[in-house]
């Protein structure tokens, strides 16, 4: 592991690369215990953020049950990383009991199914809370637990759909909106917004001493995600259509552009002093280029911008254009944004088991967030568990006796 201050700019080692299977001990959630019902997205994406920032997050996996994701090797399911592994049959005899003793020593709680199944299993939130009071109990769908589709299967992008940021997506007025893949709904909507959501009502149990529900619902968290954009539009500052907007591609001086070789840049010189830049930079001395604002000159100064950029290669654009004002920036894949020397001396990326990831964010400059730990298969602490949880043994034998872990 590379040990650094994280308040400094420069780290011997491009990537950290650990392997830790222990329990968190630091970071801002060190302390807290929740329980993670596993399924698919947004649910193991908010447990791994909230596991990130030190909080003790156990995984109940399905016992016998199928994989949260078809991989050949559990060290691919980054967003399962740092938490250990209970598996228990919820069906089988006991099996309820035993969770109930979890969670009444358990601060939070989230689980990712459709409305009405952890009622149908005996764990609704007024059976938890009989046994834990101060419970937070998070509730990750895509429609919500009430409303007209709120039991219709559904995946990201319905909900950012019917949220009204996927018609707001895209360059080409005349085609169907692109996918935006499932950053928006599931990871932005979703499991971002189900973490805050849990954090608010932690924060709030310590002051009432009671647990409530939290109902995320990708819809709802997507929508917030508009809030600047629905007060434009109102203000009479966004048009309703696509790619008409100078923040949708519609400007010349807020898109990217490809170069000569084949590789693509970003511009973003909204602002006037940074616009003047960009076009010093890059030689737009065609007095056209004055009317940055003016709308009706967009299309004709994006293909000038673009015979422009066309004539460089992308990494001749980053020697004159990289760290400067312009608001530039390289189109990097995956492999070249590892490597970036930005997101190398921040240490963006790590290594868990050979395997790169983004690291842990955001950063503290007293309660740092623990390395990650690795990807845990299904049931692999289970005996670990129940006993660091000092969950009574008569419940585990008789969990045991009849295979239900």
């Amino acid at each position: 592991r590379c040990s650094r201050d994280w308040s400094s700019d420069v780290c011997s080692s491009d990537l950290v690369d650990v392997k830790n299977e222990s329990a968190p001990t630091q970071g801002p959630l060190a302390g807290l215990r929740l329980i993670e019902f596993v399924g698919l997205g947004p649910g193991p994406f908010c447990a791994m953020l909230l596991a990130d920032m030190g909080a003790e997050v156990i995984r109940i996996h399905t016992k016998n049950g199928k994989p949260s994701l078809d991989l050949l090797d559990t060290r691919f399911d980054v967003m399962a990383r740092g938490r250990r592994s209970l598996a228990i049959n919820l069906k089988q005899q006991g099996a309820i009991e035993l969770m109930l003793a979890l969670i009444a020593k358990a601060d939070g709680l989230i689980e990712g199914f459709r409305p009405g199944v952890m009622e149908r299993l005996g764990l609704s939130p007024e059976v938890c809370f009989k046994h834990n009071s101060r419970l937070v109990y998070g509730r990750m769908t895509g429609w919500g637990q009430v409303g007209p589709l709120a039991h219709a299967a559904g995946h990201d992008v319905n909900y950012v759909a019917l949220s009204g940021a996927l018609h707001a997506m895209g360059n080409d007025p005349e085609t169907p909106p692109p996918i935006p893949l499932n950053l928006v709904g599931d990871f932005g909507g979703g499991g971002m917004m189900l973490a805050f959501g849990i954090v608010c009502a932690l924060l709030e149990a310590q002051k009432s001493g009671k647990g409530q529900v939290i109902d995320a619902a990708m819809t709802d968290g997507t929508a917030l995600l508009t809030a600047m954009f629905r007060g434009f539009k109102d203000g009479g500052s966004w048009k309703a259509e696509r790619h008409a907007n100078f923040l949708d591609g519609a400007a010349h001086y807020y898109d990217n552009y490809r170069c000569a070789d084949g590789k693509y840049v970003s511009v973003g010189a909204i602002e006037p002093k940074f616009y003047a830049l960009l076009r010093e930079k890059i030689g737009a001395t065609d007095a056209a280029f004055d009317a940055q604002d003016d709308q009706t000159q967009w299309p004709l100064l994006k293909k000038k911008m673009a015979a422009i950029f066309i004539t460089r290669s992308r990494d001749e654009w980053c020697a004159l254009l990289e760290g400067t004002d312009a608001c530039f920036a390289p189109v990097l894949d995956w492999d070249e944004a590892v490597t970036h020397p930005h997101n190398q001396a921040r240490q963006t990326f790590i290594t868990i088991d050979d395997v790169v990831q983004p690291a842990p964010a955001p950063r503290f400059s007293r309660t740092p967030a623990p390395t990650p730990g690795s990807v845990a298969s299904a049931g692999q602490h289970t005996d670990e568990i129940l006993r660091d949880w000092g969950i009574d043994e008569k419940i585990v034998e008789a969990c045991r006796s009849v295979n239900a872990i």
